[in-house]
């Protein structure tokens, strides 16, 4: 099979091999979407290695301002993947980092640099995976059902995973996608941007939640946990004040929305 290219970037043919970089998201909070991802990658045929040594990719500490501890951490994911295997990353946010500030974090040492580039190159969002590489394409085994698509600042902007996720949601005949008002705007999240700005985070998932219950949908999807947490976690917080105990926003990872969707074995 020959590599295909989609927009400016070469994708290669479907691999027998991958390597899954979870984040620490999912792996430390939501580790059914990292399961979920590994079931729908095996079912393509695709082994799936997941090397227990990796950690955080780093983007914490680069995006507030701390280069050095951000190479720290990101040297040590940089000396795992050694197989030429391509390397699948369940968040648009992780993966850009690792594609496009891992090659700038290493320029001043050739050898890193050079382990870098090919790292950057063998990365793939999960969205983008499946559309590009696999070529996903599944029957929709599932009810009826109404949803919204989050994808993160990073997600959309550095990785385009908002095309590739909707592409993926399309495809499930069952499914009907709704669009919510300001769809590009940011969930408030940001990382630590939350941590530090605690009012203005606050205000601004505030109107994502907002937007979101204004669009019909009865969960909102997103392939990036960070998003996803924030938006359902200010969703439960208005329902603990309203006095509701059933979610009126309930989230899910799109691969675990896939998986559920698709597999015989319902959740």
């Amino acid at each position: 099979m020959k590599s295909e290219t989609h927009g400016a970037r070469l994708y290669p043919p479907k691999p027998t091999d991958v390597y899954l970089f979870a984040t620490c998201l999912v792996d430390q909070f939501a580790p059914e979407a990292g399961l979920d991802t590994v079931l729908l990658l095996e079912r393509e045929g695709i082994r799936v290695h997941f090397l227990e040594q990796q950690t955080c990719c780093g983007q914490p500490a680069y995006s507030s301002g701390y280069p050095d501890e951000a190479r720290a951490v990101a040297l040590q994911q940089l000396q795992l993947f050694a197989q030429p295997w391509p390397v699948v990353v369940p968040s648009g946010s992780c993966g850009g980092m690792i594609r496009h500030h891992y090659p700038a974090l290493f320029s001043d040492d050739p050898v890193l640099h050079a382990k870098a580039v090919d790292l950057a190159e063998r990365v793939y969002e999960f969205s983008e995976f499946l559309v590009h590489v696999v070529n996903f394409s599944q029957p929709d085994l599932g009810d009826d059902c109404t949803v919204a698509l989050h994808t993160s600042c990073h997600a959309r902007r550095q990785m385009g995973s908002h095309e590739t996720s909707a592409a993926l949601l399309d495809s499930l005949e069952r499914v009907k996608v709704v669009e919510q008002a300001r769809i590009e705007e940011c969930c408030g999240f940001g990382g630590t941007f939350a941590i530090r700005y605690p009012e203005i985070s606050e205000a601004i998932v505030s109107d994502k939640v907002a937007s979101l219950k204004d669009s019909g949908c009865e969960r909102v999807v997103s392939a990036d946990c960070g998003c996803l947490f924030n938006i359902t976690g200010r969703a439960a917080k208005q329902d603990q004040i309203a006095g509701r105990s059933t979610p009126s926003l309930p989230g899910e990872h799109l691969a675990s929305f896939l998986w559920h969707r698709t597999s015989v074995v319902k959740p």
